[in-house]
């Protein structure tokens, strides 16, 4: 198998942009977007947590 080269990239994506027109592919961008920002605020979240939970676990350890 070969890879596609640039005139098969560019025949590809004229073919996504008629089918789904620019507004809708800037709308699904901006939705995968905010998934991945999301996503990133979740991980934040979790790595302050289990510090947390950590500390509570020896806590009921030493009692």
């Amino acid at each position: 198998m070969h890879a596609p080269g640039i005139w098969g990239i560019i025949v590809v994506a004229v073919v996504v942009i008629l089918l789904f027109g620019r507004g809708k592919i800037a709308g699904v961008m901006g939705e995968v977007a905010s998934g991945i920002k999301s996503f990133q605020r979740g991980m934040r979240d979790e790595d302050n947590k289990p510090s947390a939970r950590i500390d509570t676990e020896s806590e009921k350890k030493d009692a």
